[in-house]
């Protein structure tokens, strides 16, 4: 029994240590800490692939803790896909929540405008932004289904294997996508160099008759 325990703690070493350096590229997770002027508009991109969950909370930070926050705090923020689809949308806000099924891979855009104000005031926004595995709370799960740590262990890892083969799925498309583009490229490419050089052969043969005509007509031929 202890032979097949440390057999299964190995296999599972064995997947973290192959696991994690995919782990940190595939999870999109973005929380950053934004300065916006008023008057002004700021966007963030994330390249989402499609049919994942993305989840992004934002709030402005008061500058005067303690105190309600000031009128010249507020904020415009509109999410959108990369078709311009919008996801989420606020208007005079000082804070919010957004999530969303992405329908399409692509990039998707948080743009935050701040009103206009005088004299101009800097806002910081604090911005969090997350997507795929990144997005579900592990310890809930192991609170709700009281399973052993093994079990959630490989369960963690069972569902980024399963993100990490979406994702070379979606990344082998796009290269195929790519492959197509430099394929469409390279023919336009020779088809307009052909026919450059129809038009220069063209050109070069009109010159010639009209010499041939004009020593015809000097009779130097």
């Amino acid at each position: 029994m202890w032979n097949s325990i440390h057999l299964h703690l190995h296999h599972l070493l064995l997947l973290i240590v192959v696991v994690a350096p995919s782990l940190l590229l595939c999870s999109l997770v973005e929380s950053v800490q934004l300065e916006l002027k008023s008057g002004h508009t700021k966007c963030i991109s994330e390249e989402i692939s499609d049919n994942a969950m993305s989840v992004g909370n934002y709030i402005i930070v008061n500058p005067n803790e303690g105190y309600p926050i000031p009128n010249s705090h507020k904020i415009t923020v509109r999410v959108s896909s990369p078709r311009g689809i919008s996801y989420h949308y606020a208007e005079t806000v000082d804070s919010g929540t957004f999530w969303f099924n992405s329908k399409e891979a692509g990039d998707y855009t948080a743009c935050f405008w701040a009103i206009d104000h005088s004299p101009a005031v800097t806002l910081i926004i604090d911005f969090d932004w997350k997507s795929g595995v990144a997005i579900k709370d592990w310890s809930k799960v192991a609170k709700k289904g009281h399973v052993e740590a093994m079990e959630l262990e490989l369960k963690k890892l069972f569902d980024t294997l399963s993100n990490i083969h979406y994702e070379m799925l979606y990344l082998r498309k796009r290269e195929e996508q790519m492959q197509e583009l430099n394929k469409m490229t390279n023919k336009k490419m020779f088809t307009f160099s052909l026919l450059s050089l129809l038009v220069c052969l063209s050109v070069a043969g009109l010159q010639l008759w009209h010499l041939k005509l004009y020593f015809v007509r000097k009779k130097v031929l």
